[in-house]
């Protein structure tokens, strides 16, 4: 067998296209709470971590109103505003027809991650689902990850983890697994360099390409 396996992918631009709803949702957080929209550099600028901690870096003393305003919006518009990517789905059937196990580790908490799914499907390509809701500590911290291979029975040697953004590729680093960043997400090229992934892909279907034949298994890794 060669490629790698299992693959862990994060949920929001990656997955599921929800950057147009999540730049909506915090254009109208900051334009409610602080009376005037921050540019998109800086309202994105952490997306990949929980959302009350970009909150927090926007401005600390508002951020339980803008984490309220951000989810009234959010919430009322998710359903006409979220997507799959294109290609997405036959990505996800190639890697289960080669017995793939697949999992989704996300900073998203259950609730609103169960509210993707119900809106776009997918959730049953997936062996676990790992949310923000299950570990004290979130991306970049290794927590989620790991958990999301103790829940599978799986090593890091084997694994990948696939996501858009820097914090994505920081934490794979730091829990030991490949990382591959998608060019489809939240974050530009020059970023998404900065922070070293191991992998870029284009397109689902490279991704595909390289998680089924990109690089040797190691032997006798379990």
């Amino acid at each position: 067998m060669r490629g790698f396996e299992p693959i862990i992918f994060d949920l929001d631009g990656t997955v599921v296209d929800t950057v147009g709803l999540i730049r909506a949702s915090f254009r109208h957080a900051s334009r409610v709470v602080l009376g005037h929209e921050l540019p998109d550099d800086v309202l994105l600028a952490n997306v990949g971590e929980p959302l009350m901690t970009q909150m927090q870096v926007l401005d600390a003393a508002r951020a339980q109103e803008l984490y309220d305003a951000y989810r009234e919006h959010n919430h009322r518009v998710h359903d006409e505003m979220i997507a799959r990517y294109d290609g997405i789905e036959a990505a996800l059937g190639r890697l289960k027809a080669a017995q793939r196990r697949l999992a989704i580790v996300t900073s998203k908490s259950a609730e609103t991650t169960a509210m993707a799914f119900r809106a776009v499907g997918l959730r049953e390509y997936f062996d676990t689902v790992v949310t923000a809701s299950d570990t004290d500590a979130h991306k970049p911290s290794p927590e989620p990850i790991v958990l999301a291979l103790e829940r599978l029975g799986a090593t890091p040697e084997r694994a990948v983890y696939v996501g858009d953004a820097p914090v994505d590729v920081a934490a794979g680093k730091a829990a030991g697994v490949t990382t591959v960043a998608v060019l489809w997400g939240a974050f530009s090229p020059a970023a998404l360099a900065a922070a070293t992934p191991d992998f870029t892909v284009a397109t689902p279907a490279a991704l595909a390409d390289l998680c089924l034949g990109g690089a040797p298994l190691i032997a006798g890794a379990s």
